[in-house]
């Protein structure tokens, strides 16, 4: 009896000992708002104010997700992560409809080499740029760039990826992904690949960032369940006229990188950005061509922002963003498009009632002036937001975000 009892208790200890090297974490964020626009389009030169309620796309994407890790031995770890979008007001799915539309992978990670990815993921400019933004650190996606064109807030995903993330060396990280294009005898085709580094260091944080989409209307923009093929214009379908007119491109690409500082309660952010619309008129393998573009759609985007932390737990934030879209070529004589500028300002405020929720007031303005990518007159195009009927319009906010 005693050689049994002590035969339970070690197979007891043995349980106890493996479930404790091993976790999952449920985690979430809901963030909702009241939100006030001065000029969405209601017809043809005509705009009206709107309030309402909007819950996708605050200071975060209300989200829920799972994360895990299991000790494999030897400083070496498998994990997972699985998360999804949903808006909190009628409680369907983000990112087309994708049950995990946010994130999903699996991989392993080792305290040698560093870890290893499969799945749905964020490409390298989200890992190593995106934070010096004001729109991820306080400015919410309504500051993100115009049509969130670099992707510094995240609004696409690669599918099919694998992806390398380095162990942090004396605060210097680099990672990489590539998204398998999945053509039969095309290996290119549809292919994403990024790669990107970042370095931290007391006061100091300075990143780069790197992303190539080929057929980037299939490939990039229009990976979601809801999207459609080549034919569909995948681009105008996930943002505005920033760029939607540009879905026959055939690569996608952004160079971007940033630098942010520290003084005290203050932090500046610098962020850079070049986007490139290659090899127009794809239609093939890409997407629609209805301006009968050549060429290459060039953009090139400045953000500097700051913020000041008057208590631990108040802050106040400034950004100011210019983009500017090149003259782009074409085989209709009645298209002319000479390119684009776009101002846009924001203005933040958030404040902290616990270590897990928040309230925040931001407001943006922008005004457009030049032909956008439509081969019309711009309009004011604030992210997330239908664009405006004029060149110029007004977004405030005020949300709760609460993180579990």
């Amino acid at each position: 009896m005693k050689k049994s009892s002590y035969l339970v208790a070690a197979l007891g200890a043995s349980a106890c000992v493996a479930h404790a090297q091993s976790s999952v974490t449920l985690y979430g964020v809901i963030d909702e708002g009241l939100e006030y626009v001065s000029n969405v389009k209601t017809g043809p030169g005509q705009g009206k104010p709107l309030i309402w309620l909007d819950s996708s796309s605050g200071e975060q994407g209300s989200r829920w997700g799972l994360k895990g890790s299991e000790d494999l031995g030897n400083g070496l770890k498998a994990i997972f992560q699985l998360e999804n979008g949903f808006e909190v007001n009628n409680g369907k799915l983000n990112q087309g409809g994708a049950m995990f539309g946010r994130q999903a992978f699996v991989g392993l990670s080792g305290t040698q080499w560093g870890t290893v990815t499969l799945g749905r993921q964020y490409d390298s400019v989200v890992d190593y740029v995106e934070t010096l933004t004001a729109a991820a650190q306080w400015g919410s996606h309504r500051a993100a760039h115009p049509g969130d064109l670099d992707n510094e807030t995240n609004s696409y995903r690669s599918n099919n990826s694998v992806k390398f993330a380095s162990n942090n060396y004396g605060g210097f990280t680099f990672g990489g992904l590539y998204s398998f294009g999945g053509q039969a005898g095309q290996f290119t085709q549809n292919q994403i690949y990024s790669v990107g580094a970042r370095y931290a260091t007391g006061s100091v944080t300075v990143a780069a960032g790197y992303v190539n989409a080929r057929n980037a209307n299939v490939s990039y923009f229009g990976n979601n369940p809801n999207s459609g093929g080549p034919t569909t214009n995948n681009i105008a379908a996930s943002t505005n006229p920033v760029f939607s007119g540009y879905a026959s491109a055939h690569t996608f690409q952004i160079i971007t990188g940033g630098v942010g500082y520290t003084l005290g309660g203050a932090q500046f952010g610098v962020v850079y950005s070049n986007v490139k619309f290659m090899a127009l008129g794809d239609t093939a393998g890409s997407g629609p061509n209805p301006q009968h573009y050549t060429g290459t759609a060039t953009f090139n985007d400045v953000e500097v922002n700051a913020d000041y932390h008057f208590t631990p737990s108040f802050l106040v934030g400034f950004a100011y963003n210019f983009t500017k879209g090149n003259s782009v070529s074409s085989t209709q004589a009645t298209v002319q498009n000479t390119g684009v500028k776009y101002h846009q300002f924001t203005l933040g405020a958030d404040y902290n009632l616990s270590k897990r929720t928040d309230v925040y007031l931001v407001g943006v303005y922008q005004k457009a002036s030049g032909v956008d990518s439509t081969g019309q007159q711009a309009v004011a195009s604030i992210p997330t937001e239908t664009a405006a009927s004029g060149n110029h319009a007004a977004v405030v906010r005020a949300g709760f975000r609460v993180k579990f």
